[in-house]
């Protein structure tokens, strides 16, 4: 008997990368970062995987080289957040692709290469307007030339050049079309320093969904391929494949004017049916959903009562019947009236991104329908 779980539907996934897979005549690039947002990276690669994705695209080496050496992924690979200091000359023996920004990176890039005796294939990253990641437009035309010396003396292959959206959430934003135009005058000097790379990719999930003219060579969603939108109040057909719930751990009776956890931040107005949910903080229950995260139980919405606790939250159920070992569903899909990680995100403020990667607590088991032998 469970007590807690998030299941996720491998199904969905499938499903959700097949529709992204038809919407393009690029390559695509499932982003399995973060511990596949929370849905578990390996399980989430191997069901991207079986809808035809081309790559994977994580951001730290050690998760390209679980990819590598724990799941026998023989798909390209992308790698992208790198301190440095790191065994870089894994990921170039292990056939990882890695982003390289600066000057000083390609430095690193060349010297693993020597370390590894083979040339490191890297994906240049010019910053478009994101000023995150990546070179800036004054800083690229060294790094290219760096890059084409470097790649003409076989230390380097120079098999990517890519950058990031800050607004493709927000359809028709004006910045989408400047940081095109930038991209598209960096791929310009990238020709002029004699590069040719494979790969041209700028497309997140929104841009994947909405602007077909950013596809280039390869496109690279992520959030879209666990059934998430990037774009509020549209869903394009995703199905989400997350489930969050636990079982009523203990129910009780209580009189009118009842204080409810930490702080008594809320009251009883009634006499009502309590229920203790044995999900906290810990396991990834936003503490600010405190009064306001929505939960499904016995068919109904509530919200919960009182502050989330780091291993339980209450819900005042009022009048309505409640037992020990009843189901209370966090989020899920929708189809069966529960709430959704949009919900969730809308009641504590946040992205519908942050919800599902919070629940990776190693206290509650994840759950896979569609898994195949």
């Amino acid at each position: 008997m469970w007590q807690a779980e998030v299941r996720v539907d491998l199904d969905a996934i499938r499903e959700n990368v097949s529709r992204l897979r038809s919407g393009t005549t690029a390559e695509l690039m499932a982003v399995v970062k973060a511990d596949g947002y929370g849905h578990g990276m390996l399980p989430a690669a191997r069901a991207a995987l079986d809808a035809g994705a081309d790559w994977l695209g994580v951001c730290t080496l050690d998760e390209a080289l679980t990819l590598r050496r724990a799941a026998g992924v023989t798909v390209p690979v992308l790698a992208w957040l790198l301190a440095p200091g790191l065994p870089l000359h894994e990921g170039v023996s292990a056939g990882v692709d890695l982003g390289t920004a600066s000057l000083a990176q390609l430095d690193e890039m060349i010297e693993a290469s020597r370390l590894a005796g083979r040339p490191a294939r890297l994906h240049l990253k010019i910053d478009t307007g994101l000023s995150r990641g990546g070179a800036t437009v004054a800083d690229w035309p060294a790094l290219l030339d760096a890059a084409a010396k470097a790649q003409a003396d076989g230390l380097i292959e120079v098999v990517g050049v890519w950058s990031h959206f800050v607004y493709a959430d927000s359809p028709g934003h004006p910045t989408t079309d400047r940081q095109l135009a930038v991209f598209h005058e960096g791929l310009a000097m990238v020709e002029q320093a004699g590069l040719r790379p494979r790969w041209r990719h700028l497309a997140n999930s929104a841009a994947t969904l909405t602007r077909p003219d950013t596809h280039f060579d390869l496109v690279r969603p992520g959030l879209a391929i666990y059934g998430l939108s990037p774009v509020a109040g549209e869903t394009y057909g995703l199905r989400p494949a997350m489930t969050a719930r636990a079982r009523v751990m203990l129910t009780k009776r209580v009189p009118a004017g009842t204080g409810i956890s930490y702080g008594h931040t809320y009251t009883t107005e009634t006499d009502a049916n309590l229920a203790v949910v044995p999900l906290g903080y810990a396991d990834g229950v936003p503490r600010h959903a405190s009064n306001t995260g929505p939960v499904q139980l016995g068919g109904v919405r509530r919200t919960i009562s009182g502050r989330v606790c780091m291993d339980q939250f209450v819900l005042d159920c009022g009048d309505d019947p409640v037992a020990d070992g009843d189901v209370a569903t966090l989020f899920g899909s929708g189809a069966d009236g529960e709430p959704t990680a949009d919900d969730w995100a809308e009641a504590v403020g946040t992205i519908n991104y942050e919800i599902v990667t919070r629940f990776g607590s190693t206290r509650v088991p994840r759950v896979y329908d569609g898994e195949k032998p």
